[in-house]
């Protein structure tokens, strides 16, 4: 599992890989992992971050119109949710 904070969840296998694809094209920083158990979402398949490209991953999802589940944050034990 990544030691990264943030995770970006999805509802689909298609806007992950997009959203990999995006992520990439911009230079943000990140790692493709199975999605947390403690994550409710459609895709087994998330983006993990850290903090320092938070507003980067945003700025993306918002510009491209990237269909998300949510923005999450690891509090050491479960996920809160940013967006």
């Amino acid at each position: 599992m990544s030691e990264r904070e943030w995770v970006l969840a999805f509802d689909s296998s298609q806007q992950a890989l997009r959203a990999e694809m995006l992520m990439d094209e911009n230079q943000v920083e990140f790692d493709l992992i199975p999605t947390p158990g403690a994550i409710t979402a459609g895709c087994a398949i998330s983006l993990a971050f850290d903090t320092e490209a938070l507003d980067r991953v945003r700025h993306v999802v918002a510009a491209e119109k990237i269909e998300i589940r949510g923005i999450f944050r690891s509090n050491g034990t479960n996920y809160e949710q940013l967006v």
